[in-house]
């Protein structure tokens, strides 16, 4: 007797591209159907504006009679006023030839005598630049605020560091605070702290205070369990410990918080001029007001000078051993420099003589002019195109959509990408968005980064690739990347508006040159730390160099990628805020706005919440990516 086998249908199984192609349509169908509906237009004079104008006049007019300000925030004002007048005068009374030898002598004994003479050709150099006064009260300023933030980080890093549960409860408050565009933090301080040098030397410290307490805590929990082990079998206590054992052993990491601390500050003295700080930004804003490169190219320079020898210098220090000694002869000549200064100070004037300046301002409007003039062909037309094949059906997309579709798509995108919570979170902050009355603008801003983001990806995958596969052309791009990761972030507008004026497009060229050297290191770590093996694997199985790069080295690197598109995601939206000033409109120039006119000060402090919260809403979306596992990996499991 024969049997017959009785064959099931197999189940229909769709492609895994059909489900997100429907979506789309679906989402397309909607657009076409309800395009112009509830697109919510930006309201200047809406009710939640104005209240928040009246609150501001509400704590200035109650300043010194309300018990929040009268013994608290006041004492805070106070003290950090005090402390800030200190500095500057003590730096004021050494005068030129005394901060010289100073600094050049402290600058010796850290990193030997080429850093020494380097610190005093730099500090040699605000003087030659005619910004002697406001270099001094920039180094004044960052001082304040560097001292205040490893103050309060390094503690707090230290705890963190030795305990996780402090560690997973400061994590996200860490990550609010350096999503957070550096223009947010102004309007609240100016609402509590009024305006002058306490509130920028405030404002300062906080933006600084996330990498001190992120690197300290990085270093204390890479400590050797064993020589903490070692040292409590001997009966040392905690306190013992913590000062014999973990500060010593992560000395040379937590000298590199101190570096990002002092870089970050000097990134944010510049800012905090719009709250009337003192120091170098008031050049930098100035010339950005007039449109002038030549006003902002000097105080440029000798931020980035500041920049350059604090950096080397600290890093000197990071590097060093710990057991290493200065030798004599550098001993010698550091205080033969300091001496020196300090001996000058009677017979030298204080600050430095006005016929040893060297002004170039008319020069370098002048060169500005040319280049405008000589290369309007090719900046206009890369500007054009940018703007109408991107920029501009870009924005009439999101800004004639639906709020509510919107929101349905970024719902879709992050559950899809990310996953629930940075799904929820990410439709928590753009439905906050819609009910803080900036909609419209946040649309135009969401715009320019997704641009900016776009083409600093591009530039960065194509680095970063070119530099993982080729020692040499790393070699050469690395000291490159050494010195605009040392700039500040003002200093990146000088060369977009001499090139392309006041312009949205000139935002988003300044952003992407200051975002594209942690995404090329990022990409490049990333393809690098492809274990050799699979490499090799993978070449001798015949695979050409595309797709050993498409199919071996890209998806193994997709942590790191991901990581490089969040970073250029946070300093993006970052840097397009700031072009609120060289003409990228929307949120940054509400935020601008809202400092320089009081009236629209409402406007301006819910400008820079939304910022915020945008921020939030990229970055979870991306960070959720991060942590997901691969879809390679999901399908086999």
């Amino acid at each position: 007797m024969s049997t017959t086998a009785v064959s099931t249908p197999s189940r229909l199984r769709l492609p895994k591209w059909a489900a997100p192609a429907g979506v789309a349509v679906l989402f397309v169908v909607a657009y076409l159907v309800f395009r112009g509906t509830a697109t919510l237009p930006h309201d200047k004079e809406a009710p939640q504006f104005l209240a928040v104008t009246d609150l501001r006049e509400w704590i200035d007019d109650h300043r010194n009679d309300n018990p929040l300000f009268l013994y608290f925030l006041n004492y805070i004002r106070l003290f950090v006023g005090w402390l800030y007048g200190l500095f500057q005068s003590v730096l004021y009374a050494l005068g030129w030839p005394g901060i010289t030898g100073v600094m050049g002598a402290l600058a010796w004994l850290a990193g030997g005598w080429r850093i020494g003479l380097a610190a005093v050709a730099g500090v040699s150099a605000f003087g030659l630049l005619g910004l002697w006064q406001s270099s001094v009260d920039t180094l004044a300023l960052v001082a304040v605020s560097v001292l205040l933030s490893l103050a309060i980080g390094i503690p707090l890093g230290v705890w963190a560091g030795l305990s996780a549960r402090v560690r997973r409860v400061i994590t996200p408050v860490l990550d609010v605070m350096q999503i957070m565009p550096t223009f947010a933090y102004l309007a609240p301080l100016a609402l509590f702290f009024h305006i002058g040098a306490p509130a920028g030397a405030i404002a300062t410290m906080i933006y600084s205070i996330p990498p001190a307490i992120r690197i300290t805590a990085l270093a204390i929990s890479e400590v050797s369990p064993t020589a903490v082990e070692a040292s409590s079998s001997l009966g040392a206590t905690r306190r013992q410990t913590l000062f014999k054992v973990y500060l010593p052993l992560a000395r040379s990491t937590m000298a590199l918080a101190v570096n990002q601390t002092i870089m970050m500050a000097l990134s944010m003295v510049v800012i905090a001029n719009l709250i009337s700080a003192p120091g170098l930004g008031g050049d930098i804003i100035r010339g950005l007001s007039r449109a002038q490169v030549g006003i902002m190219l000097p105080a440029g320079v000798a931020i980035v000078i500041t920049a350059v020898l604090l950096d080397r210098t600290m890093m000197a220090i990071a590097h060093r051993e710990p057991h290493t000694r200065t030798s004599r002869v550098d001993l010698a000549a550091a205080g033969v420099l300091a001496v020196a200064g300090i001996a000058l100070i009677p017979a030298l004037p204080r600050t430095w003589p006005d016929g040893l300046t060297v002004n170039f301002v008319a020069e370098v409007n002048d060169a500005v002019r040319w280049a405008e003039t000589s290369w309007y062909g090719v900046t206009t037309a890369i500007k054009d195109l940018t703007t109408g094949v991107l920029l501009n059906p870009l924005e009439a997309l999101f800004t004639s959509a639906p709020w509510w579709l919107v929101a349905l798509a970024v719902l879709a995108v992050a559950w899809r990408v990310s996953g629930v919570r940075p799904a929820l979170t990410a439709l928590a902050c753009l439905l906050a968005i819609a009910l803080l009355g900036v909609w419209e603008h946040t649309m135009q801003t969401l715009t320019t980064v997704v641009v900016a983001v776009f083409v600093t990806l591009v530039a960065g995958l194509v680095l970063g690739v070119a530099a993982a596969r080729s020692p040499r052309y790393s070699a050469v791009q690395r000291p490159i990347l050494d010195a605009a990761q040392t700039m500040p972030a003002f200093v990146y507008l000088l060369p977009a508006l001499a090139l392309f004026e006041t312009t949205r497009f000139t935002a988003i060229f300044a952003s992407v040159i200051y975002a594209v050297p942690p995404v090329v290191r990022l990409v490049e770590d990333g393809i690098k730390g492809v274990p050799a093996t699979v490499v090799e694997a993978a070449a001798s199985a015949g695979s050409t160099p595309g797709q050993l790069l498409w199919k071996v080295q890209l998806p193994m690197a997709r942590r790191a990628i991901l990581l490089a598109a969040n970073q250029g995601i946070v300093m993006t939206l970052a840097m397009v805020v700031v072009g609120g000033l060289v003409g990228a409109g929307a949120l940054g120039y509400d935020v601008v706005v809202g400092f320089s006119q009081r009236p629209d000060f409402g406007m301006g402090f819910v400008a820079g919440i939304a910022t915020v919260l945008l921020g939030v809403m990229l970055d979870r979306i991306t960070q959720g990516a991060d942590r997901r596992p691969s879809p390679r990996r999901r399908k086999s499991t």
